[in-house]
């Protein structure tokens, strides 16, 4: 099973890459500047330029791939902006390259308190965080518009993210609910549960939390 990873340059893309390599999956590392990530290329691990904001970039580099991960963040653009075209340049280049199965990872503060109402809606909720929550809602909607047969999944951390946690092997995983207390995890055992929908695909069409 080969796996195409977006975002492959990233804390949270890195540590998917490294989980899917010592499970001896093949991995394409897609990156927009493959020089400045040289040092993720390596036995199993294939480094290609690509922008997934551009469904034929998505297509060409998917192309021939079982699962596709997308693990994307972009500091220059607006949140709104970027992750809508992001995921709709993926949901056309999977489906144009006829790869199934998309595996995506979200942010905490989409998910819900209350039926209905979401952390990023409460009233005590950080005013210039809200656009950047909103971003990866739009990406959301996007997901839940695209026609059959994509499946996808959003794997979404708590907003306790673990940068130097160790790997325990470990997680919890729910629905689109934050966890009681708001939990934690690391990149590590994060990217467990993102190789784990890939190899293993259990949710679909569906957002689902993990913690520790």
């Amino acid at each position: 099973m080969s796996v195409v990873v977006f975002g492959a340059g990233g804390r949270v893309g890195r540590a998917v890459v490294a989980e899917a390599v010592s499970r001896g999956l093949p991995v394409t590392a897609v990156v927009r500047t493959p020089e400045r990530h040289a040092d993720l290329a390596g036995p199993g691990v294939e480094l290609v330029a690509g922008d997934a904001g551009d469904p034929d970039s998505v297509a060409r580099t998917a192309a021939g791939h079982a699962v596709a991960v997308a693990a994307l963040y972009r500091a220059d653009v607006t949140a709104a902006e970027f992750y809508r075209t992001t995921t709709s340049a993926l949901v056309a280049g999977l489906q144009s390259a006829g790869v199934p199965r998309l595996v995506t990872v979200g942010v905490a503060t989409t998910l819900a308190v209350a039926p209905g109402v979401l952390v990023h809606d409460g009233p005590e909720f950080p005013s210039e965080y809200r656009a950047f929550s909103l971003g990866h809602q739009a990406a959301l909607e996007v997901l839940s518009d695209a026609p059959q047969p994509l499946d996808w999944v959003v794997v979404t951390p708590p907003m306790d993210l673990g940068h130097d946690g160790a790997r325990t092997g470990r997680y919890r995983i729910g629905g689109p609910v934050l966890p009681e207390g708001g939990g934690h995890i690391s990149h590590p055992d994060l990217a467990i549960a993102v190789v784990d929908e890939v190899e293993r695909p259990t949710h679909h069409r569906a957002q689902v939390a993990v913690w520790a």
